[in-house]
């Protein structure tokens, strides 16, 4: 995915005190707010417990078939007494994973999560570690984990940004296990529970993915919505009441899908731009992206799209065709929308002698004038 830093704040109003939205196809920031603030993610954690979960069948360590033992400690930490919302599970019985994810997901059982982390690693506090590790390999690079619940604990903390970014990549890698955030309850020792996503019914086209309160951080949500051939991923956070959450979610999904025309910058293999070349054989290399670059322009800001293209330079010969040149970047007014890899169209073999002293000369008078 080609992200990703701010987006454009000022074209729309939020209470909520943090916000992240993408268009899930090209990766445009369309709306940005106070993205990086490190906040408590109460059980918005739970989209990285089942991030964990997830990967562990997709690379066949687990199968939905397993079972989970349910121990004194998950049933009276995240059962009925505990006073949190739990699947109510019974101690000492056994649960299949299949069952434990749609009780996590559906239910957001805290119970469930502390057993499927015993399950997984002995302890939640092992668990924990997992998750934060597993963070690490997809990109969160601020997101720390302390427990599989999100329940407070101290130094436990994501921002809205990686949230998102969790988001748009459990859609992406485990599109199988994604559904389960669009199932509209679940059913578990003769309880049924709805889940508790607000946007899934309110027929936008909502299919997940979780919400979360605590009172340092307040009221949460991380939600996507898929409509036209389009899918948003939104991350929210910092709202007063569960009322204002949805609605807020509600107000800028619906903004996000409304307010942008789509654009196609560039076609798949077409030359964006140029780097220079030192002692190559030839100045310079033409640099294209992997596909076509597409992104989503506010309609009252079509005007002020700005693209450079930004590359470490000059680049140093040889350079293989489809090695990792550089980065386009989109700005629109001032702040930056879009950022996609940009790679040598060609090859370029090092220069003969000659044209590495010329090189050389250049690089020296330009040296000498700095």
């Amino acid at each position: 995915m080609g992200l990703v830093t701010s987006a454009s704040a000022q074209l729309f109003e939020t209470r909520a005190q943090q916000a992240f939205m993408i268009d899930a196809d090209t990766g445009t920031v369309l709306f940005s707010k106070d993205p990086d603030a490190l906040i408590q993610p109460a059980s918005l954690a739970k989209l990285m417990t089942m991030e964990v979960v997830f990967n562990a069948l997709k690379t066949g360590r687990l199968t939905l078939q397993d079972e989970f033992f349910v121990s004194e400690n998950a049933w009276r930490t995240g059962g009925a007494m505990s006073g949190g919302s739990t699947m109510f599970a019974e101690v000492r019985s056994s649960i299949s994973l299949e069952n434990l994810i749609q009780g996590v997901i559906v239910q957001s059982a805290n119970d469930g999560c502390i057993i499927i982390a015993e399950g997984m690693a002995g302890s939640e506090e092992n668990f924990a570690q997992l998750m934060t590790e597993r963070a690490r390999e997809i990109g969160m690079t601020r997101s720390v984990f302390k427990n599989s619940t999100g329940l407070p604990a101290e130094g436990q903390v994501v921002t809205v940004r990686e949230l998102a970014m969790l988001a748009h990549h459990i859609w992406t890698e485990y599109p199988d296990q994604y559904d389960y955030y669009a199932q509209p309850e679940f059913t578990w020792n003769n309880i049924t529970q709805r889940n508790r996503n607000p946007l899934l019914r309110m027929n936008i086209g909502a299919d997940g993915m979780k919400t979360g309160f605590t009172q340092e951080s307040g009221y949460g949500i991380v939600g996507s919505v898929a409509r036209d051939d389009r899918r948003l991923f939104v991350a929210l956070s910092g709202m007063e009441s569960d009322a204002v959450r949805a609605e807020e979610a509600r107000k800028i999904l619906d903004w996000g899908m409304r307010a942008f025309d789509k654009y196609q910058i560039f076609a798949e293999n077409e030359v964006v731009g140029e780097a220079k070349v030192y002692g190559g054989e030839k100045g310079g290399v033409g640099l294209r992206s992997n596909g076509p670059i597409s992104l989503f322009v506010p309609l009252t800001n079509r005007d002020r799209l700005v693209a450079r293209i930004v590359y470490d330079g000059p680049v140093i010969a040889p350079v293989e065709e489809g090695a990792r040149v550089g980065t386009l970047r989109v700005w629109i007014g001032d702040a930056m929308s879009q950022e996609t890899p940009l790679y040598a169209a060609e090859s370029v073999d090092t220069g003969k002698l000659h044209q590495r002293a010329l090189d050389a000369i250049e690089e020296l008078a330009v040296g000498w004038m700095r």
